[in-house]
């Protein structure tokens, strides 16, 4: 199986660097895959029983729930980090920004990343470095797929020609801090979608 993709082209003029470039665009097709699809799926890995695992997933809902208002960041070994963010007006004066300034919450998620050895680098001296790429733990292994498929859906953004190393800002007015996405106005709290976590997917070979 694989990610499929499309090949989209931009329209938009007003991105000039991008303009008439034919861009890969993700697509889906209409199935959501829910509790109980991942309860069966599970339950072939383990010798767990379905109905125990979804109460287990039941449950996860309701701990992350309750780290969240204690104001505690989650994380989930092999998946990722979550904690929450928020969107907030701006105001002049410090005594004004309180509580009821904070506008649009989220939940950002910074996924778990690890290195991949991709082969060595044998230096002048004689010794040896390894060379890797940093990898998103759940998409290292994920193949893409061109399909013609017009029943599938496109759910991404509006191809862009810069890689979206931060993320990108939808909705209102506002500046975006900590580098994640954005909806609606004001400013952005909580470190974005990829803060941290030793940088993005394939962002480029490195040594040691």
């Amino acid at each position: 199986m694989s990610q499929k993709f499309i090949k989209l082209k931009n329209n938009n003029s007003k991105n000039k660097a991008a303009f008439g470039k034919f861009y890969a665009t993700a697509v889906y097709d209409n199935h959501f895959v829910g509790t109980d699809e991942i309860a069966d799926f599970i339950q072939r890995q383990a010798s767990v029983k379905k109905s125990d695992i979804k109460a287990v997933l039941q449950e996860l809902g309701e701990a992350m729930k309750h780290f969240f208002e204690m104001g505690q960041k989650i994380k989930l070994e092999g998946i990722g980090i979550l904690k929450v963010g928020f969107s907030s007006f701006g105001v002049s004066k410090a005594e004004d920004c309180t509580a009821s300034t904070i506008t649009t919450r989220r939940v950002l998620f910074q996924p778990e990343t690890e290195r991949v050895v991709v082969g060595q680098q044998k230096k002048a001296d004689g010794s040896v470095k390894q060379k890797y790429v940093t990898s998103i733990t759940l998409l290292k292994d994920v193949v893409f797929e061109e399909t013609h498929d017009n029943n599938m859906n496109v759910e991404s953004e509006s191809p862009s020609s810069t890689p979206s190393n931060g993320g990108n800002t939808s909705g209102g007015s506002g500046s975006t801090s900590g580098g994640g996405n954005t909806s609606g106005g004001g400013n952005t709290s909580g470190g974005g979608n990829t803060g941290g976590g030793g940088g993005g997917d394939d962002d480029g070979v490195t040594y040691d």
